[in-house]
Parts: C-alpha cells; sequence; structure tokens
C-alpha cells in the first residue's frame, strides 16, 4: 500500500492479564520497529489486558471508542493491532474506522507491507505476493459472508455478497497456482545449483538469527561481499551468498544469509519463504548471530531456535555468534561461554571486525 507521507498510526496490543509486564513491553517495542520500519510514525502506544479477547472486534468497545477520539485529535489514519485477527473481526473494525478514514491492519498485514517494500529479487516479491494472497483469500471469503448476514441474506447462491465472495475466491485461486508454478521453477533452479556444490564438495555454512541481529554485516565482514546493512528490521529478505576462505582447511566454504526471524514469526510466513530457506535447510553449519547488547537476548534466542525445529534443522551443526561486543562492554563472556557451551560461543563485533579470526578457526573446527 503506497503513501506519498509516512502514515501516522496507533498501536496497540491485546494481552492475557496473566503476561509478565516486562514481555508486555517487549512486543510493543518490535511492534513500534516494525511500524517504523515500514515508515509509520507511531503518535500512540496502547495496551489492553482481556481474558479473551472480543468476539466481533478483538478490542474492546470502550478502548476501539478511546482509539477513534485520540484519532480525531491526533490526525491519525491507521490502527495497526498486534495480534492476528479473524476475517470477520478485521471487517468489523474497518467498517467502525471506515468512517473517520481510518485504516486497520493487524500483526500480518504490517509485516507483509515492509516485505512488499525490501523485496529486491523476483523469488522474494513472488514468495510475498503468495504469502498474501493465503492471508488476504480467507479475509475476502469471511467479508462476503459478513455482508451477506447484515444485509440478512439467507446463504444461497444468488445472493451478491456471495456471488462476488466466490468470483474473489476463484481469482485468488487462479493467482495461486500461477505464483506456485513461477515459484516452483526458482525452487528447481536453486535446488540444481545446491546439487553442483555437493558434487564439488563445496560445502555451505547458513546465517541464522533474529532480525536485526547483524546477520548481513558479518557476512560482509567474512566474505567482503558488498551487501545492504541497515537498523532496521527484515532489511534482508533475499538469500546472499559469498564466498569464505579457510586458511586451516586451505579451502572455501559459501556463506548464505537469509531472512531474518521475529517474535510468533506467522507459520504461513515461514511456508511462504521456504524456497529461500531451503538454504539453511541444506546447509552443513549454522551460525546463530546473536545480538549480546540486547535485553532480550535470551527470549530471542528461544524463539529462533523455535523456527529452526520448525525447519527440521535443529541437529545441523552449530555455532552461537555473539554480536555487536562493542556495544555492551559489560557483556557476562564467562556466563554464556557456559551456558552455551555445546554451541561453541564466539564474541564478535562484525561492525569492528573484532573476534572474527576466532570465528573462521571455530567454522574449520566444526564443519562435518
Amino acid at each position: 500500500m503506497p503513501v506519498s507521507q509516512k502514515p501516522r498510526a496507533i498501536l496497540i496490543d491485546v494481552i492475557p492479564s496473566t503476561m509478565e509486564p516486562l514481555q508486555a513491553k517487549r512486543r510493543l517495542m518490535e511492534l513500534e520497529s516494525l511500524t517504523r520500519t515500514y515508515g509509520g510514525i507511531v503518535v500512540v502506544k496502547l495496551l489492553q489486558k482481556r481474558a479473551l479477547p472480543n468476539y466481533r472486534t478483538y478490542i474492546g468497545k470502550g478502548k476501539l471508542e478511546e482509539i477513534i477520539q485520540i484519532a480525531k485529535e491526533e490526525h491519525v489514519e491507521l490502527l495497526i493491532i498486534n495480534n492476528l485477527l479473524k476475517a470477520s473481526q478485521m471487517y468489523a473494525v474497518g467498517e467502525l474506522l471506515r468512517p473517520h478514514h481510518m485504516r486497520a491492519w493487524d500483526r500480518i498485514d504490517l509485516i507483509l507491507n515492509i516485505f512488499a517494500k525490501n523485496a529486491k529479487t523476483a523469488e522474494a516479491q513472488l514468495q510475498i505476493k503468495l504469502a498474501a494472497i493465503h492471508h488476504m483469500g480467507p479475509r475476502i471469503y469471511g467479508m462476503g459472508q459478513e455482508m451477506m448476514r447484515q444485509a440478512g441474506g439467507t446463504g444461497t447462491r444468488g445472493g451478491q455478497g456471495e456471488t462476488n465472495t466466490e468470483l474473489m475466491k476463484r481469482h485468488f485461486a487462479q493467482q495461486e497456482r500461477r505464483l506456485k508454478r513461477e515459484l516452483e521453477s526458482l525452487t528447481k533452479s536453486r535446488a540444481n545449483h545446491r546439487r553442483r556444490r555437493m558434487r564439488i564438495g563445496l560445502k555451505t555454512v547458513s546465517i541464522v538469527g533474529y532480525t536485526n541481529a547483524g546477520k548481513s554485516s558479518l557476512l560482509r565482514a567474512l566474505t567482503r561481499k558488498k551487501v545492504h546493512v541497515a537498523d532496521t528490521l527484515f532489511a534482508t529478505l533475499d538469500t546472499r551468498v559469498g564466498k569464505l576462505w579457510l586458511p586451516n582447511m586451505q579451502t572455501s566454504v559459501l556463506l548464505s544469509d537469509t531472512i531474518g526471524f521475529i517474535q510468533d514469526l506467522p507459520p504461513q510466513l515461514i511456508d511462504a519463504f521456504r524456497s529461500t530457506l531451503d538454504e539453511t535447510v541444506s546447509a552443513d553449519l549454522l551460525l546463530h548471530v546473536i545480538d549480546v547488547s540486547d535485553p532480550f537476548m535470551a527470549e530471542k534466542i528461544r524463539e529462533v531456535e523455535e523456527v529452526l525445529d520448525v525447519l527440521q534443522v535443529s541437529d545441523t551443526p552449530k555455532i552461537y555468534v555473539f554480536n555487536k561486543i562493542d556495544l555492551a562492554p559489560k557483556f557476562k563472556r564467562g556466563t554464556l561461554s557456559k551456558r552455551y557451551a555445546p554451541y561453541t560461543p564466539v564474541f564478535v563485533s562484525a561492525e569492528n571486525k573484532a573476534g572474527l579470526d576466532e570465528l573462521i578457526d571455530q567454522i574449520s573446527k566444526r564443519l562435518p
């Protein structure tokens, strides 16, 4: 959804009353970072504690009225909800906001819009379009059902809402088939490249980690490959590959960097980027890059490991690369070395190129 100016946004997160305050703060901080990455201006951040989300609008009626009032006073045009809403809930919220010239996005809407802005290669663009269809398709159906219900329709095929819904469903199905065919062609090409590397005995090392942990910076520092580096979430969506020379083995390995992970990364987005993530799945060694200066470091390590488990690569040899030591002069090296000993912790600054020789040495030792 391209806009000529930065949209002003209200952020809200609906959480259970049992959630720890620190966790609630982290969720809102990440939502704010995502919004700024997209290009939005955050006007207000709100929390609503509910045992169960509102059945019709997810957010409680009183809170929605409060949001509308703030929007009028602050000239806000966008409400971003840090949750995954049902089709009927998004439709209901949208209808309530429409008279006030506002739109509503849920968490996946925001991420998809960021992806659409950052995708550079044909493969990443196709994957985003496919993810958008998977996300929007059920909404179109739910919207048609809601319109029929509000109009007092009987559910017969003669209803205009249902007719339009069926047309949209067929349109989405046709688009999905076309995108899958195009992606399949690109996936086969990538698979052929991997088979050729295996035939010539070229080992592969994949960089993984939470978004903004410094993965692209590490790839650039190790391979001198010119890659885009930015202090934003999802700066990299495409797979970047460079060669790394290992003096101890007198050989080169391929080093790849791809999409970063985030908290509660929606399964459909993992599925959409499956072909890109195949570089990670087929790697001989993983470098899990961790921002040692991040106050939520331990939680992010766990969340990355959960995604790796979904990708079925938990058993791949792994090195924990604690990055940004220049930003955390008081980090506890000994404690981290002991806690994560099975993953051969290495401490580096990709920005200042500190600790890279030790990392290269450990890569040589850990490669199968």
